[in-house]
């Protein structure tokens, strides 16, 4: 009897309309592109310092690129960190359309690095870049949030999420073909291709019902004020300190892989196109990890709530970081388990599919896109002075591993503040 109810409770799901669906392939698709540009960095690192070191007046010894790698993702997150000016915008012109501007914004930018003739002109790029980048996440799952029902919406929390990793598919592919037979100014300008989502999206995709109504309803003023007082001031500071533990994990775990896959595979003898292709799939291997991580991560946020699921995601994600880059990083043989390892390490990553399951149920529609804007972007700038610390460790220290493996730390922390975030789950989401 229990399994035929489950059946029929399966079966009674809310059946998505054209626009919900075209809508969430809108924004999944934008995530995923999204995925691809932030990530073609951390690929063609190595390559594109090595040639614009030297035009810039500075040495491109391996330490002098990761040094200067870690500043350029420094100057990269103060830009994404930037873009919690998309929230304000999106609460009072509209999800879709600020959706489309971001996307054009981190494509023209990508695309534009591919001209890059010294370090300053690529950092100014990737700064701009950012400030696109940064914003997409927010207008994708507050789009998805307000505009799917209620039964599938958590569903389709992380179902987004997974666009992002299987962006750093396309990276990989891209870096495995192109990159490796054309070089990384040819990976840079495959980035421009979003422009085209971008115009369907603002073509083809309508305003959630929600944000419609709350704007009819004259709610859509001052929404920075707003989320910082009140009942909303302690959850802001609570979300925006967890999402800042994520973003350090993200980019210490995620963006430094290919650098070090490309140190082991070069010190293991590999030629050139090989590291290349190494590290492409290393970067697969991480995302397939990830997108599973992300499917995951909803279904337990609904067994054990969703401060018990991020306990538990943040859990692993300092105990892989520890072993990938603090053990196997320095075993004689570390490709095959430093790469093995990033499976697990990319499953804990998919702890971001509960940020965009959770914020939105914790804010009103008025303010809705201003509060996972901000919450999502403010963690950008502690990852910055991270990524000069890491910078500074690389050089004292001459290794990449263990200044990456130090970042567990952070997670540690955030397992202290999780108490202290708001519990939602069986709640609606807020009109």
């Amino acid at each position: 009897m229990s399994a035929t109810i489950g059946v029929m409770t399966k079966a009674a799901r809310t059946p998505l309309n054209r626009q919900q669906v075209l809508g969430f392939w809108a924004a999944w698709g934008g995530w995923t592109l999204d995925g691809m540009d932030s990530f073609i960095y951390a690929l063609v690192l190595a390559p594109a310092l090595t040639e614009l070191l030297p035009n810039s007046g500075y040495s491109a010894a391996p330490a002098d690129v990761a040094v200067v790698g870690s500043i350029l993702f420094a100057v990269f997150l103060v830009g994404w960190g930037m873009s919690f000016i998309w929230g304000p915008v999106a609460d009072r012109f509209g999800r879709t359309r600020t959706l489309a501007l971001t996307i054009v914004v981190f494509a023209v930018f990508t695309g534009a690095a591919a001209l890059s003739q010294n370090v300053w002109e690529l950092g100014i790029f990737r700064f701009l870049a950012g400030v696109g980048i940064g914003g997409e996440w927010a207008m994708a799952g507050t789009y998805v949030a307000e505009s799917w029902p209620e039964d599938r919406r958590k569903r389709g929390a992380g179902y987004l999420q997974t666009g992002y990793y299987a962006g750093f598919f396309l990276a990989a592919a891209a870096n495995f073909t192109i990159g490796a037979h054309y070089g990384w100014r040819a990976m840079f300008a495959v980035g421009f291709l979003p422009v085209i989502l971008s115009i369907v999206t603002l073509v083809r995709v309508e305003e959630p019902k929600r944000w419609v109504a709350a704007v009819a309803d004259g709610r859509r003023m001052h929404p920075l004020s707003v989320i910082f007082s009140g009942a909303y001031r302690k959850r802001t500071l609570v979300n925006a300190g967890l999402l800042t533990v994520a973003i350090v994990g993200l980019w210490a775990g995620a963006v430094y892989e290919p650098t070090a896959i490309t140190q082991l595979a070069k010190a293991a003898g590999y030629t050139k196109p090989d590291a290349i292709r190494l590290a492409s799939l290393g970067t697969a291997v991480l995302a397939i990890g990830t997108i599973l991580g992300c499917l995951y991560a909803p279904v337990l946020a609904e067994r054990v709530g969703r401060r018990a699921a991020l306990a538990a995601y943040f859990a692993a994600m300092a105990i892989t970081i520890v072993l990938c880059f603090g053990v196997f990083f320095y075993l004689p043989n570390a490709l095959t388990p430093f790469i093995a390892g990033l499976f697990f390490l990319g499953f804990a990553g998919g702890n971001f599919a509960l940020f965009s399951l959770w914020l939105p149920e914790q804010y009103e529609t008025s303010v809705r896109a201003t509060a996972f804007a901000f919450c999502t972007s403010f963690g950008r700038f502690i990852g910055a002075a991270i990524n000069f610390g890491i910078a500074a460790l690389v050089r004292g220290m001459g290794t990449l591993g263990v200044p990456v493996a130090l970042t567990a730390i952070a997670f540690g922390l955030g397992l202290l503040l999780i108490p202290f975030a708001m519990e939602t789950r069986g709640e609606t989401l807020p009109p």
